[in-house]
């Protein structure tokens, strides 16, 4: 590498022109189209990552673009601050979480400067912060006040060793991920958010989010799973009373050889006081996760109670009643019946147990093995008065039996579940609500908000920290005067990256928003983040700005209008012979095998996948930055695939991308000696060579604003070296040839700005320019310049390139050959042989065998 190009220097420079002139400040201007860029905020885990680098030099990129494009930009950074990691920090480093995760920002803050982003530092917010937390307390209490907050006894994932609750995430194999205790499935009484009351509203929204990937809309719609059945009573042999379930296919009812309800169905509960056994089967069950994606896995288990129920379209056949693992009592009634033909899992499950399986839909297929799921199109059998008809007919016509005969009625049914937000846990939003034997629950008075942590707080023993406090907890009741304690679950940190971006508009007003700023800038014009929080994180904050709605906040019908899922950042892992990770920097090439540098043993490739801790092999960004510079680091991110594919980190690359901008400055420094920095061209008198330079420029400028729009932007970089390589091979020899080689050179820094800030300003100044190029505005093209008012055509003697020269369109092939044969270079390759024949392509190429 030549050191001619001093990164350090010109980054410093630069990042210190832009804090001087506060270029990236955005305030509210009804005199400009606004426009709010907005990436995932990061947790603060103590150092960025490739992957961060990746996703906010996306974001500047399109922030830049907009800017320059003449529209007034807000693009902001913060911190998810709160969290489970900084307490098991504080445990392993023997520190406080505030201590450590303050220490985070700050690091992360001055690496992420480094870099270049064009953060308004000054819209900062950090979850952790009682000045943010205030306004998110403010919130459940306007939650709660408008009932869309509410607690409820229900069943979570209980870790017996950590005493707290998990999330499903938190369940691996069965065990809490710290403690590695077996989970179990306790009943707590919990706060939760009306999130189901808005079930249909998120599903519909969908629709009118065109700018979304359309395989994101369907994890969203998927997880809402929004599902039209049937519920049907199932009368209880020798009683009055039933069972009451919920199916989606009431058709096949004909098919049905069991019911089951869940554990924690009513019937179950009153019958563990008759059984014994029945509590242990329980107990048993309660040692499994509750995610769908748990409830699959797991071995479908049951236990017969006894009871028999009627088939309500058949009164001559009864059917057991089980209690079952698979059947969850908040999805539904708690109950299901089972028709093993045509559903894998009621399949599996009457194998099990050999109850009979009776098939009941055909497949004109004549497909034959079970179970089969049923299609619409299927056609029904064994099923009385629905013989004959289709799946989708055989619907209808039982649910209006059903509805005529009083046994049941058609029902619109949720996979979604209300939001359990309650985390037995320090380091988080303090629920605040107050707890008083005389008046029950009562919200902390808006007037004593923020209910901040204490932070004299013991971490690392069994329980909540709050809840062992000595006094934090023992409060006055704000009614009746009365002792009283404080609420010691905090929020699920989900709730707080749930409104952050509203936030962001104004992060100083002392009320919880700024209307007319949220009113300005919201929705967000392009959100970018990774596809890991395409459901649960998008949804939430989707749910956010339709509750706040209705609590009387402005109206937002939709938070984020453009969806980018950005790639992941991947690498080659490495193993040793035993099977142990290799960190890829001390890995070297011998020939056609891998040693280790350190100890001299061979090393394994495994295979190209996410950059990962665990597999160390991470690149850290810091050591490229010092190697390479930022914008090396930040073109290779962009440069290599499109923004939502995957991209390979190798040297090689980051290699070719710092050679490639050297060669721009050297060039650009040694160009600028040798001619007169006030230089400008007249197109009037422009020779071939020049026109057809000039026409790469405004083609170049036009397809690069396309690809910028549509954010294809490794192909709008790919556009921009082509021109820097047009430059490069062009002779300037003549004034006139200087000057269009400048406007090439103006315009290649221009469209290479977004992506590399840095070097560009430098070289814009270098070019003789006053005016930073973050401020100045996005170079437009000539459509006139973009006719073809002239062919290239290439010249070779026996198809050795001897030169190619610009013809008008109109040129002939007579005239063309006729030029061909009077260059020197082509008298020179012939040098009186005899011609054996000349090869014509229209509009191409000419070539004299000879």
């Amino acid at each position: 590498m030549q050191d001619n190009y001093n990164f350090l220097d010109i980054e410093q420079k630069w990042q210190k022109q832009w804090d001087n002139l506060s270029v990236f400040s955005a305030e509210i201007n009804n005199n400009k189209p606004k426009y709010y860029v907005l990436e995932m905020l990061p947790y603060p885990s103590g150092k960025i990552h490739m992957g961060h680098v990746r996703n906010y030099s996306i974001g500047d990129v399109i922030a830049r673009y907009k800017t320059q494009k003449g529209f007034n930009v807000l693009h902001p950074m913060g911190w998810d601050a709160f969290g489970l990691p900084a307490e098991n920090a504080a445990i392993e480093k023997k520190t406080h979480p505030k201590k450590w995760t303050y220490e985070n920002i700050e690091n992360m803050k001055d690496e992420l400067k480094k870099l270049g982003f064009s953060y308004d530092w000054s819209k900062e917010v950090a979850t952790c912060d009682p000045s943010y937390y205030k306004h998110q307390q403010k919130i459940f209490l306007d939650f709660f006040k408008n009932g869309l907050a509410y607690r409820k006894e229900s069943l979570v994932n209980w870790d017996p060793v950590d005493q707290t609750v998990l999330s499903n995430e938190q369940v691996e194999n069965g065990r809490g991920w710290r403690s590695g205790a077996l989970v179990e499935q306790k009943k707590l009484t919990q706060w939760f958010m009306k999130i189901t009351d808005f079930a249909d509203d998120l599903v519909n929204s969908l629709e009118k989010l065109d700018n979304w990937p359309d395989h994101v809309k369907l994890m969203q719609e998927k997880w809402i799973g929004k599902s039209r059945g049937s519920k049907i009573k199932f009368p209880i042999e020798n009683s009055e009373e039933y069972v009451e379930v919920y199916t989606t296919v009431p058709e096949t009812l004909f098919g049905a050889s069991f019911c089951a309800i869940a554990f924690d169905h009513p019937i179950s509960q009153g019958l563990v006081k008759k059984n014994p056994s029945i509590k242990t089967f329980i107990e048993e069950s309660s040692l499994s996760g509750t995610s769908e994606e748990d409830v699959e896995k797991a071995e479908k288990l049951g236990f017969d109670t006894g009871i028999k129920l009627t088939n309500p379209v058949n009164p001559n056949q009864t059917i057991p009643l089980f209690i079952a693992n698979f059947v969850l009592m908040d999805y539904g009634t708690g109950a299901i019946f089972g028709c093993p033909a045509h559903d894998a899992r009621d399949f599996e499950f009457a194998t099990k147990y050999k109850l009979p399986i009776k098939r009941v839909v055909e497949r004109p297929n004549k497909e034959t093995d079970l179970p089969l799921k049923v299609e619409t199109t299927d056609i029904l059998i064994e099923s009385e008065f629905l013989n004959g008809l289709t799946s989708k007919e055989a619907r209808e016509k039982i649910i209006d039996y059903f509805e005529k005969e009083n046994i049941g009625q058609a029902t619109t049914q949720y996979r979604l579940r209300d939001w359990g937000v309650s985390r037995q846990r320090y380091w988080g939003c303090p629920i605040p609500m107050i707890y008083c034997p005389s008046c029950g629950v009562v919200p902390v008075p808006a007037k004593d908000l923020p209910v901040q942590l204490p932070e004299d707080v013991t971490i690392g023993g069994n329980g909540n920290p709050l809840d062992h406090h000595p006094t934090w907890k023992n409060v006055s009741c704000p009614k009746c005067g009365k002792e009283a304690k404080r609420e010691t679950d905090t929020l699920d940190t989900f709730f707080d990256s749930s409104w952050y971006f509203l936030r962001y508009c104004n992060n100083e007003t002392s009320d919880t928003i700024d209307r007319e700023a949220v009113k300005y800038w919201l929705p967000v014009d392009q959100y970018i983040g990774g596809i890991e929080h395409a459901v649960l994180h998008l949804l939430y904050a989707r749910f956010f700005v339709k509750a706040l709605s209705k609590c009387g906040y402005p109206h937002i019908d939709e938070p984020f209008l453009d969806l980018l899922p950005q790639g992941m950042v991947t690498h080659m892992s490495y193993k040793d012979k035993n099977g142990k990770w290799v960190d890829p920097c001390d890995i070297e090439n011998k020939g056609e095998k891998i040693f280790q540098k350190q100890t001299g043993e061979e090393a394994f490739p495994y295979r190209i996948e996410k950059m990962s801790k665990s597999k160390k092999n991470v690149v850290p960004p810091l050591p490229i930055l010092e190697k390479y510079g930022a914008d090396t680091a930040r073109l290779f991110t962009l440069s290599d695939s499109p923004p939502e594919k995957n991209i390979e980190w190798t040297d090689s690359g980051v290699e070719g991308c710092y050679k490639f901008l050297n060669k721009l400055y050297i060039f650009t420094k040694d160009f600028i000696k040798n001619i007169d920095i006030n230089l400008s061209i007249d197109s009037k008198e422009l020779s071939d060579s020049q026109k057809s330079l000039q026409q790469k420029i405004h083609s170049t400028i036009k397809t690069v604003s396309e690809k910028k729009e549509n954010k294809h932007l490794n192909k709008a970089i790919a556009s921009i070296r082509e021109l820097t390589n047009e430059v490069y091979r062009y002779k300037s020899n003549a004034s006139s040839d200087k000057a269009i080689v400048k406007e090439a050179l103006k315009a290649s820094i221009q469209l290479l700005n977004p992506f590399v800030p840095h070097i560009t300003e430098e070289l814009w100044s270098i070019l003789g320019e006053t005016r930073i190029i973050a401020n100045s505005q996005w170079p437009s093209y000539d459509e006139a310049m973009l006719q073809q008012n002239s062919k290239k055509i290439v010249i070779q003697v026996n198809g050795k390139l001897k030169l190619v020269s610009n013809f008008p369109q109109e040129a002939t092939e007579e005239e063309i050959k006729a030029y061909a044969f009077n260059e020197s270079k082509v008298k020179a390759a012939i040098d009186n042989k005899e011609i054996r024949k000349v090869i014509y392509i229209q509009n191409k190429l000419v070539n004299i065998v000879v």
